[in-house]
């Protein structure tokens, strides 16, 4: 009885890691065979469209932080007189 449980759990562990090495190969072929990666010059490209915008969010934050600092003075040094 032992022994047929045993080899039910060998049969289950056998079947999960053929799973697992399908699964593998499947996502390997896939990136391989069916993703189009792009050419150097659409990677440096989209690359600098990324520089551009992360900069021009930083300058509107930073901005929008200047703006609430100046107003959150101009308020407290109302209120505290």
């Amino acid at each position: 009885m032992l022994l047929l449980i045993w080899l039910q759990q060998v049969g289950r562990k056998k079947r999960i890691m053929s799973k697992f090495g399908n699964y593998i190969q499947e996502a390997y072929d896939e990136l391989v065979h069916k993703v189009t990666w792009p050419s150097w010059d659409e990677l440096q490209q989209t690359t600098i469209i990324v520089l551009v915008a992360l900069i021009i969010v930083t300058l509107v934050i930073f901005g929008l932080d200047i703006v609430s600092e100046k107003v959150l003075t101009m308020v407290y040094n109302i209120l505290g007189k």
